[in-house]
């Protein structure tokens, strides 16, 4: 690894507990402004102020919405995409390249990649140049891989998300982002069979934070590394005291009940 990658690492990583909380924010360029991403200066300062570790957006928001204040946080910029609207909103296209995210002053850069989708082999053709031009510039690469499309019957099937963090190992992603498997010694067989770091998605909102911070603390219990959540931290109620108990799980390795008392949920 260059000594480049590794700086980079450091800023999206926690240094004393080798995890990391990242708040993925490229929503909007899919489904459009939902709640939590109409104002993105204050959701991203609300999330700052949390502690998490990194944000994920595109580039556009990262030209129009620089923080002048506030905490640091690092920053990934998404390159890929596709709309609600497309053909098949499973064809993720680049829309960024790493050289571009560079310039913006990005610390990594992350792929979104649905394998068993139509169009699998196009995603990882792009998947394999972006890891190619991530190594020539030391570029942290964080990869985004689910089981999507039209003959997969269950996203969370172990042995399917196994291989899909297994591919984004095998192409030299260096974080892997996948579905929760749902208990704890599935998810273990996951992270035994990938020897980069596994973050688990969010999914859907949840109405239950108890239930959220539940599968967190099974997920770290399995070996991840840490959280990649979108809306169950930026749709939360109360975003900031989210982060902090998320934070908590994560780095801290705090009970569920602890986690629920920061966010002052019985």
């Amino acid at each position: 690894m260059s000594i480049g990658k590794e700086i980079r690492l450091e800023r999206l990583i926690n240094r004393n507990s080798g995890n990391t909380v990242i708040v993925p924010m490229d929503h909007g360029f899919s489904v459009g402004p939902i709640p939590g991403l109409i104002n993105m200066k204050e959701t991203i300062q609300n999330v700052v102020e949390g502690g998490v570790n990194a944000v994920i957006l595109h580039k556009g928001h990262v030209i129009t919405g620089h923080r002048k204040s506030g905490k640091d946080v690092g920053l990934f910029i998404h390159l890929s995409g596709s709309t609600m609207l497309a053909p098949d909103p499973n064809y993720k296209v680049l829309v960024c390249t790493v050289e571009e995210a560079i310039k913006l002053g990005a610390d990594g850069v992350s792929i979104h990649i649905n394998i068993g989708a139509d169009d699998e082999a196009q995603m990882l053709k792009d998947f394999g140049i972006v890891s190619k031009v991530c190594s020539e510039w030391g570029m942290p690469l964080l990869a985004m891989m689910y089981t999507r499309g039209g003959h997969i019957e269950r996203e969370n099937d172990p042995i399917k998300v196994a291989l899909a963090a297994r591919v984004a190992n095998e192409l030299g992603a260096d974080i892997v982002k996948v579905s929760f498997t749902g208990d704890t010694e599935s998810f273990a067989k996951v992270v035994e069979g990938c020897s980069i770091p596994v973050l688990i998605a969010g999914g859907e909102k949840s109405e239950s934070t108890k239930e959220v911070l539940r599968v967190i603390k099974m997920a770290m219990d399995a070996g991840a590394h840490g959280v990649c959540m979108g809306r169950n931290v930026f749709q939360h109620k109360n975003t900031t005291k989210f982060c902090q108990a998320v934070s908590a799980i994560v780095h801290n390795k705090a009970s569920v009940e602890e986690a629920l008392a920061i966010v002052g949920e019985e």
